[in-house]
């Protein structure tokens, strides 16, 4: 008999003197939880994580991202591919920016060399504050948002939902496919033996968020 055996013969053992059936249990995955205001929670809760963040329009997009980076102290960006071609032309014609396109050609000592990274996502968690990548299009791999000290991170409104049990149905597509999933809760940020706030040992001691509406 193996542990996983004994384990549940011992569980069984112990329910032979409960007479009520099993039945069907009331719970539905997946659904979202009422709030008033989906949009304003996800933005007091990322705020909340000492994150920026801006809400605009989709034209005030270009202008949005450069503002992001410039108050951030950025003068390289890496895009990944498939970044709005609009978004793209503005920072190129940007004349104190340098930009770069990651193909995945990119080595790591280039990302470390490179000041910021500007990504799309796929889905924001109200609840949570926690913005989900799932490195399709225009949000590259993994590494992107990791390396770069300073992470523009462009959530839709679209895509904000209530908690993560909506998120987590949302995302079931792209975990189907094979895709991995970055979870962020705000600026990297740990702790050292003192408890004193340490940033930037995970990932970009920045992150400014860009919701664009309507």
């Amino acid at each position: 008999m193996s542990a996983r055996d004994d384990v549940l013969a011992r569980v069984r053992a112990s329910l032979t003197d409960v007479a009520e059936p099993d039945g069907p249990v009331d719970w539905a995955y997946g659904l979202p939880t009422a709030m008033a205001d989906v949009v304003d929670r996800f933005v007091e809760t990322v705020t909340d994580y000492k994150a920026t963040v801006v809400r605009c329009g989709a034209s005030e997009l270009p202008g949005q991202v450069m503002r992001g980076l410039m108050e951030t102290g950025a003068r390289t960006v890496v895009l990944p591919a498939g970044t709005d071609e609009m978004l793209h032309r503005t920072l190129e014609m940007a004349a104190d920016l340098s930009v770069r396109v990651d193909d995945g050609s990119l080595t790591a000592a280039d990302l470390d060399a490179t000041d910021a990274v500007v990504t799309a996502s796929s889905v924001g968690i109200a609840e949570t504050g926690t913005i989900v990548l799932d490195h399709g299009p225009g949000q590259g791999r993994r590494a992107l948002s990791l390396v770069p000290d300073r992470h523009i991170c462009v959530v839709r409104a679209a895509d904000v939902v209530s908690d993560v049990p909506e998120a987590v149905a949302r995302l079931a597509t792209s975990v189907r496919a094979g895709r991995p999933l970055t979870w962020i809760s705000g600026p990297s940020a740990t702790s050292d033996i003192e408890l004193s706030r340490v940033e930037g040992v995970h990932g970009p001691r920045h992150l400014w968020v860009i919701l664009v509406e309507g």
